[in-house]
């Protein structure tokens, strides 16, 4: 079991593979003939407190957005609402809202498996009749069938329609007793509208059913609740127990037993962090037969202090550096490096025996048992892994290609049986089918213009695969090519970046072109098939730019740490450098290229609006998605606290620095901004909305209503919609203000 636990898993910014960019890119546009009446829903103020707060005076008068859902609050996000699809035109009667709803809701999607449980096959689906989503299950056998015949485990649209509320699945947490004892109970976790926050109920697998708490069944309340069976009748949970027993950042503090057939108010608290960690969990598990419990400080977004106990020892400090992250494999740690440790640099996996790695005296004797599994170059870095029951397969990067490496673990030690590599523009994947019971691996492979095969493999002999699930070809692909190029940054750094376009692309700045970046949270990007960008973009012979900017986790470590806090413009730079580059090369030109980004991509693109070096200089639009807007007050608004160690704490000297890249304080009334739209969730619990409510309110009261364009979704959450329909409308929204703004035939003229 390889984990990150270096702190609760949903306080991290959104992942790019969480949905925006696959169906919701989208670049801007000056609208014509289309006039932007004014805001009457918020104070009026003089054109001396519009231009606040600012990097003088920190005053801020736009703080009463912050309330998420006041009358007067969602009054004002109507209005907006409203001028948008006023100007841009109602998404839903659009030949391509069809089109992509039809491809989310297409019978042709492959139903990945999530869990294998007693043989069967679990899978949780979503299509035009199961808007919420079904979860269901089938043997393998059935599963290879072009159309299997799947059996009903729960369906979320009739739980909603019976209970009132739009429920959104948030996954599954298994009671496992071992090798030989049948999987009975999960509990499953819902969400109202997307949030992070979620209700979990204890479900019965074999009578397809919630167990009452009337029949000693287990319920939480709706929480950001951190959970685990530690046996059939005792459930370790945080988050709870009110604001009491959370973090600053609004994650559980405190690890609490709570016993079958007892009230939650009598549970036990276990074990405590500090108010000022990130998040504080522990769960037990069983690993290949071997039981382990672990407890787990977040003390920062990147360092954790670990607390083991193995078998029936004793609870013990796990001995390794604060900024590691630990998993297990059988009788071994897992230990990958974020920083340099014993003669091993950041970027390293290690393993080591788990019961002699705690007991070493000293750093000689645990140097002495470590075996690296992976070393990092300055090309090639370690991006994830998985595990069957047999293996560690390392997914690497060389130069943002793909190459996985074949570990195999036998009689206490690791060997490394065979290395697969990739392709520009290819990312093969391999996931374990059931790492407790076999060797077995789903294989998927896709790119920019690929669409996702799904296969089965064995870990012994993985190219030899038996072809399961394939994506038909949703969008013309025909004469795209993807190609990769490295940009010169300010300060000579190469940048990376794939450009997907028409071959034989002219080369005289006349293509619309999306650029699209992240950087941040050590979070790299990938090649993989969005039919949306193909359907809604590519097809109609514009390109498409995925810039691996530094912040991400492209080249390790190193690459991230190269622009945290004080060094964050680097990552700005860099993808001011990919932009430029496009430029030179004739690619495109400023009054038709479009930049897009969501979640710390949102901050990404907030800045590409504010920074002198970009705007109209760089941009003719600017697509900016649940954005993270506000570096003076974000630590104040939810999990905001969480994500210090990555920008800073503008509460001290950081200031100076994180000023530097605020956009909600560096916007004037002077400067002509290009166009831009801004799109969040009511609902997003993560990034808060009056990020891009403030921001948007400040560009209308600075008189670049003209140019301001703003969609905040009621549900959805952090990924910004809730169900297929959502996401569609979202995606058509932000593809047609693309389309009217960088394609127009007078764009530029």
């Amino acid at each position: 079991m390889l984990t990150r636990l270096r702190l609760c898993s949903a306080a991290i910014l959104l992942a790019p593979s969480a949905g925006l960019r696959l169906f919701a890119p989208s670049a801007g546009l000056r609208l014509r003939g289309f006039a932007r009446p004014l805001a009457t829903a918020a104070p009026s103020m003089s054109m001396v407190d519009a231009a606040l707060p600012t990097l003088e005076d920190l005053t801020d008068p736009r703080e009463w957005l912050e309330e998420v859902e006041g009358d007067k609050q969602i009054g004002w996000v109507k209005e907006q609402n409203a001028d948008a699809v006023a100007r841009i035109g109602e998404p839903s009667d659009k030949p391509l809202y069809g089109r992509l709803l039809e491809i989310m809701e297409s019978d042709e999607k492959i139903p990945y498996i999530g869990r294998v449980l007693n043989g069967l096959y679990y899978n949780f689906w979503q299509d035009e009749t199961h808007v919420q989503g079904i979860w269901r299950r089938c043997t393998l056998d059935e599963y290879r069938k072009a159309e299997p015949e799947w059996e009903l485990v729960l369906d979320l649209d009739a739980l909603s329609a019976e209970s009132g509320v739009s429920w959104v699945w948030g996954g599954s947490t298994l009671l496992d007793e071992g090798p030989g004892v049948r999987k009975d109970r999960v509990m499953v976790s819902l969400s109202r509208g997307g949030a992070d926050a979620k209700v979990s109920r204890e479900f019965d697998l074999e009578g397809k059913e919630f167990v009452a708490v009337s029949d000693g069944g287990f319920e939480l309340p709706e929480a950001k609740s951190q959970l685990s069976y530690k046996d059939r009748d005792t459930l370790l949970v945080g988050g709870v127990f009110g604001e009491g027993e959370m973090t600053d950042s609004g994650y559980p503090r405190s690890v609490w037993e709570w016993r079958r057939g007892t009230p939650l108010a009598e549970a036990t608290k276990v074990y405590e962090g500090e108010q000022s960690d990130v998040s504080v969990g522990g769960f037990a598990y069983l690993d290949r037969g071997r039981r382990y419990e672990l407890r787990y400080r977040s003390l920062t977004f990147y360092t954790s202090s670990y607390e083991l106990k193995v078998g029936e020892a004793a609870w013990a400090p796990i001995p390794i550096p604060a900024d590691a992250n630990v998993g297990t494999f059988a009788d071994q740690l897992l230990v990958t490096l974020r920083s340099a440790w014993l003669g091993h640099p950041a970027g390293a996996l290690l393993a080591a025996p788990a019961e002699r790695l705690m007991v070493a005296g000293d750093d000689a004797a645990r140097s002495a048992l470590l075996t690296p599994l992976f070393t990092p170059t300055e090309t090639c870095s370690l991006e994830a892994s998985t595990e069957t029951k047999n293996y560690l397969v390392l997914s690497c990067l060389d130069n943002v290609v793909t190459e996985c490496r074949f570990w195999r673990y036998a009689d206490g030690a690791f060997s490394l049986e065979r290395c697969l590599k990739g392709e520009v523009g290819l990312s093969p994947s391999f996931s374990a089918v059931d790492a407790e019971t076999s060797d077995d691996l789903w294989r998927t492979s896709d790119g920019y213009t690929q669409p996702t095969t799904l296969a089965l493999a064995a870990a012994s002999s993985p190219d030899a695969a038996e072809a399961l699930k394939a994506l038909p070809a949703f969008y013309d692909a025909g004469g795209v090519t993807t190609q990769q190029f490295t940009a010169a940054s300010a300060d000579g750094t190469a940048v990376p970046y794939f450009l997907v376009s028409k071959e034989g692309l002219p080369l005289d700045g006349s293509t619309p072109t999306l650029l699209y970046g992240y950087g941040g949270f050590e979070i790299s990007l990938t090649p993989s098939y969005s039919a949306g960008i193909g359907a809604a973009w590519l097809e109609k012979g514009h390109a498409y730019v995925q810039a691996n900017i530094r912040g991400g986790g492209e080249y390790g470590p190193r690459w991230h740490q190269a622009a945290l806090k004080e060094k964050r413009s680097k990552a700005y730079e860099d993808f001011e450098a990919v932009a430029r580059d496009l430029i030179s090369r004739g690619v495109t030109s400023p009054a038709k290229l479009g930049c897009q980004g969501g979640s710390n991509g949102g901050l990404l693109t907030g800045n590409m609006l504010a920074r002198p070096t970009a705007g109209s200089t760089l941009f003719g639009a600017i697509v900016c998605q649940v954005p993270l807007l506000d570096m003076r007050r974000f630590h104040k608004l939810l999990a905001g606290a969480s994500w210090m160690g990555e920008y800073g704490d503008p509460d001290t000297d950081d200031w100076s620095f994180l000023q530097r890249y605020s956009p909600y304080h560096n916007l004037d009334e002077a400067t002509a901004y290009p166009p831009i739209l801004v799109t969040t969730s009511t609902r997003d619990d993560r990034v808060h909305p009056g990020h891009a409510r403030k921001l948007v309110s400040k560009l209308l009261d600075l008189g670049k209503g003209p140019s301001t364009f703003y969609y905040e979704n009621i549900e959805g959450g952090h990924g910004g919609a809730a169900n297929n329909k959502q996401r569609a409308f979202m995606s058509t929204l932000a593809y047609s203000f693309l389309e009217q703004t960088l394609a127009s035939k007078n764009r530029g003229e």
